[in-house]
C-alpha cells in the first residue's frame, strides 16, 4: 500500500531501539464504503456495522449531509467521494459538480472546494469513477493541492493503472493511499463473498490493507456479507479509519 512521504519519515525517525522492543507490528485493515448521500440502498445496514469505517459521501446530493452526519454520530470516519471524468461512460451519470477534463483550472479549484464544504465532517477525498481524471496530471496537480491547502489526504480507489496520483501527491507532499480490493465490483453475494475470502488470504501476508464496498444496488449484500466477516477480520487483525494508516499513536509516543 502506498503512503505519502510524510509518514515514510516518521517511521525512519524512529531509533532502531524501539523496533527491536516492538516487532510485533499489528495488522491493520481498513474498509472503504463508497456512494453515500443519495439515500442508496445499505446505507442504514453498512452504517451500523460493528466496525469503524470511513465512509465516502458524495457532494451536493440529497441525504449528502444526512449520511455524513450520520456516519460521525456512529463514530465513523468521513471523505469527499468526488464525482470524477471516466473513460468510458456519460459525464451525466456522474452527478453534480463533477470534475472534468475540459474544465478550467479555475473551475476545478472552485468545484473541489465546494464540494469539501458540503460534505460534514470530511477529512479526506477519493474518486467517484475517475479512470480519466485520475490519470490526468493538470487536474490532478489542481485536486491534491486543494487537498493539501484544506488539510485533507487522499484515497487513490484506482479505477486505472495509469493513475498519476502516486506521483503528484509525494511532489506535494499530499498524505495519500491506493485500494487494494473492491468487494462488490460484480453485484453477486456469491462475487462479494469471494472478495472477502480474497481480503481473509491479504490479511495473512499484508500489515495493512484497504478495501472498498458501496452502497446502491449492491449494499444490501455487501453489508450481509459484511457483517459475517468483520468478526472473522477482527479476530486476524485490528480494524481501522484511513487516517489511523498514516499516524500510528503509539509511533508517535516512541517519538517523544
Amino acid at each position: 500500500m502506498k503512503k505519502c512521504m510524510i509518514s515514510l519519515i516518521l517511521l525512519l525517525s524512529i531509533p532502531i531501539a524501539t523496533f527491536a522492543q516492538t516487532s510485533t507490528i499489528e495488522r491493520q485493515v481498513a474498509i472503504v464504503i463508497d456512494d453515500l448521500g443519495n439515500g442508496m440502498r445499505g446505507t442504514e445496514q453498512i452504517l451500523s456495522l460493528p466496525i469503524q469505517l470511513t465512509v465516502a459521501v458524495m457532494p451536493f446530493l440529497p441525504t449528502t449531509k444526512k449520511d455524513a452526519n450520520l456516519a460521525n454520530e456512529k463514530g465513523h470516519e468521513v471523505i469527499v467521494h468526488l464525482p470524477m471524468e471516466p473513460l468510458h461512460g456519460k459525464k451525466s451519470w456522474l452527478g453534480p459538480g463533477a470534475i472534468t477534463t475540459d474544465l478550467s483550472n479555475k473551475e476545478i479549484r472552485k468545484r473541489v472546494n465546494d464540494a469539501i464544504d458540503d460534505v460534514p465532517h470530511a477529512v479526506g477525498m477519493n474518486n467517484h469513477m475517475g479512470s480519466k481524471v485520475t490519470a490526468d496530471a493538470r487536474v490532478m496537480k489542481i485536486i491534491l493541492e486543494v487537498c493539501k491547502e484544506r488539510g485533507l489526504y487522499y484515497l487513490d480507489s484506482k479505477t486505472t493503472g495509469k493513475s498519476v496520483v502516486e506521483s503528484i501527491a509525494k511532489q506535494l507532499e499530499v498524505p495519500y493511499l491506493e485500494n487494494e480490493l473492491f468487494f462488490d465490483e460484480q453485484y453477486t453475494t456469491s462475487h462479494i463473498t469471494k472478495q472477502a475470502n480474497l481480503l481473509m488470504n491479504r490479511i495473512e501476508k499484508d500489515h495493512e490493507i484497504i478495501a472498498i464496498g458501496h452502497v446502491g444496488i449492491a449494499g444490501e449484500k455487501t453489508a450481509s456479507v459484511l457483517k459475517q466477516y468483520v468478526p472473522l477480520v477482527k479476530e486476524k487483525a485490528e480494524t481501522v479509519t484511513l487516517s489511523k494508516l498514516f499516524f500510528d499513536p503509539e509511533d508517535i509516543t516512541n517519538l517523544e
